[in-house]
């Protein structure tokens, strides 16, 4: 039998998805303010193994010569990023939700289940909750990541106004590194995250989009007590 169950609060669908764009726009304008000095990348020595980003980046997506517009957007968007992640925090203290997000002490033990789950080694399934460790300690590091990226942000904006923040970050470089290494995270869990959520299934997407998903019940069998009882009558003797 189908039942619907309440999963995600009206408040919580709200954040995420006013979340979802706002962040994907402030990486977006980052990458044309990365362009007019973009000295990062993986390797050694002379030895490049991966740019940050290539010139045919650049140029197939109209990146370059528009640091003037990056920085426009992102500081506009910083505004409304800061403001729904306050008011995101905010409400899951005030309405209790985060005691299904912060990690406890159950939580790394429970995300090595589901990484064995997710790589076909566990067999039987999962537990049900709302959220999974792997979920907690995911949710709960974006949040915190958040919080970096606009402590590092301010340091790398005003480095002489916020002249303790960026000294207490390390420097502008080690600010401005620490504030792209963020950015690199983000888009490590959008990638991660789309794919468990195309994993999941729709009955997922749709308790983010509705607040409620669909779930089996299994059908309750009446017990024996309950069934009628039928008494054959004895034919009555006659004298």
């Amino acid at each position: 039998m189908k039942k619907l169950v309440e999963k995600h609060p009206l408040a919580i669908r709200w954040f995420h998805w006013i979340n979802f764009p706002v962040l994907a726009l402030m990486i977006w304008s980052g990458i044309l303010i990365y362009w007019a000095n973009d000295v990062y990348r993986l390797g050694w020595g002379n030895v490049t193994l991966l740019k940050f980003f290539p010139k045919s980046f650049y140029q197939a997506f109209h990146v370059d010569h528009k640091l003037a517009q990056g920085m426009a957007w992102h500081f506009v968007l910083m505004w409304v990023f800061a403001l729904n992640g306050l008011l995101y925090v905010s409400y899951t203290l005030v309405s209790g939700e985060w005691r299904a997000l912060v990690p406890n002490r159950h939580s790394f033990a429970s995300a090595w289940q589901t990484v064995l789950h997710d790589l076909g080694i566990r067999k039987e399934p999962l537990p049900p909750q709302k959220f999974n460790g792997a979920q907690q300690i995911a949710y709960t590091s974006v949040v915190l990541m958040g919080a970096g990226s606009l402590l590092t942000g301010l340091a790398i904006y005003k480095p002489v106004q916020f002249a303790w923040l960026t000294s207490l970050l390390g420097g502008y470089e080690w600010a401005r590194i620490e504030h792209f290494t963020l950015t690199v995270g983000y888009v490590l869990f959008f990638v991660v995250h789309i794919a468990q959520v195309v994993r999941a299934g729709w009955n997922n997407f749709r308790a983010m989009v509705a607040g409620f998903e669909i779930v089996d019940e299994p059908a309750v069998q009446p017990s024996s007590a309950s069934l009628p009882t039928v008494a054959s009558a004895a034919p009555s003797s006659q004298a």
